[in-house]
């Protein structure tokens, strides 16, 4: 394809072989998420399932690639989808309009896939994502806590273990020590080690974020898989 000009003279024609026929799975369509997403259909990627369980929102328009004043209201899935179509007209996207959760992940076959992305918020969904895809043959990338961060040279990559500084990884690393169940095997994470001040004036969301953090998040997954497949 005509687009994949740029990536195919980097990458050459092998690897561009190998990142089409990766077959990925996104928990999460959000401001980690849907970056990530777009990184891997703009790289080449041409099998994709996208999870996400919500809708669009005005205060998603701040750091959400899909979020628009056109598209609130919309299924993010859909909305992505729709989007990445303009890009890749003849990918694969898979939309599911659900939560995973306990409830729910029995339906969701991690094995079927090369890589497994968690950009998930729910600590207790998050958990149980990583028990099932650590498990799995997939290869799991993760995503820690993205608000409240200012500080783009703070992003980094480490092992989930020996991520430091992030209250998320902290609460996670309690949560598998208390219920005595923990990840089959080792795992990359973003995250970044910067604590600002939460301030909640005027603010309807938790925890405040900006596009340029969440963006960089999402990018980093996203290079994590391509150059996963490049070593392959």
């Amino acid at each position: 394809m005509d687009f994949l000009q740029r990536a195919q003279l980097l990458l050459g024609d092998d690897v561009m072989e190998r990142v089409a026929q990766q077959r990925i799975i996104v928990f999460g369509c959000g401001g980690v998420g849907s970056w990530c997403i777009e990184a891997l259909v703009r790289s080449g990627i041409r099998h994709i399932t996208l999870v996400d369980f919500d809708r669009v929102a005005p205060s998603n328009i701040n750091r959400q690639l899909m979020a628009t004043q056109a598209t609130v209201g919309q299924v993010k899935v859909e909305a992505m989808r729709d989007h990445l179509l303009t890009i890749s007209p003849e990918a694969e996207i898979v939309i599911r309009n659900e939560t995973y959760c306990a409830d729910t992940a029995d339906t969701f076959p991690l094995d079927d896939y090369d890589y497994v992305i968690d950009a998930i918020d729910s600590l207790p969904d998050k958990q149980l994502l990583i028990e099932r895809a650590t498990r799995s043959h997939a290869r799991l990338f993760s995503s820690m806590g993205a608000a409240l961060k200012l500080d783009p040279t703070r992003v980094q990559v480490a092992e989930f273990w020996k991520v430091k500084g992030c209250p998320l990884a902290r609460a996670l690393r309690q949560r598998f020590k208390k219920s005595k169940t923990f990840p089959a095997r080792k795992f990359q994470c973003v995250f970044s080690d910067e604590v600002v001040e939460k301030r909640r004036e005027g603010c309807s969301t938790p925890n405040g974020s900006l596009v340029h953090i969440t963006a960089i998040f999402g990018f980093t997954l996203a290079g994590l898989v391509l150059s996963d497949v490049k070593n392959k």
